[in-house]
């Protein structure tokens, strides 16, 4: 069974982005209506990270991966995780800031809204408009993918 990584986040958080980046996919990214499977990830609306009657959903498809990426936009300092999230899925998770060359960026305060939902799991700062931490996020995940 391949071995699959889904990322959840809020609306707009950048999961479709990263996901075209981390696939060299160089299509722009669209609104995710469902869940959509890409290669080895899977993306997630930002309306199941939003709405706690969508969390069935996101710990259900969770048992078909390895790995879950929580996404936490830098420019928005609103935390739609709950503390220690993150220990409800399977699999383990990791954090990944995005947008952290943007102009609002607040790269700090995303660090310390994830870190609350995050319970244990690297941390990955990345902007999807200069590729800073998306190459080295796809090797890591290569290797996680592949070691385990």
């Amino acid at each position: 069974m391949e071995r699959k990584v889904m990322l959840i986040g809020s609306i707009g958080a950048g999961k479709s982005t990263l996901v075209k980046h981390l696939l060299n996919d160089k299509t722009p990214a669209s609104k995710t209506q469902s869940l959509d499977y890409n290669d080895w990830l899977i993306d997630t609306p930002g309306e199941y990270a939003e709405n706690p009657m969508f969390y069935r959903s996101l710990m259900a498809t969770s048992f078909e991966t390895a790995l879950v990426i929580m996404v936490q936009d830098s420019t928005n300092d609103r935390n739609i995780f709950p503390p220690g999230f993150s220990s409800g899925f399977p699999v383990p998770c990791i954090g990944v800031i995005t947008k952290i060359d943007h102009p609002d960026a607040k790269v700090v305060t995303a660090q310390q809204i994830l870190q609350q939902s995050l319970i244990q799991g690297e941390l990955w700062f990345t902007s999807c408009v200069t590729n800073q931490g998306i190459n080295e996020l796809r090797e890591r995940l290569w290797r996680w993918r592949n070691d385990k």
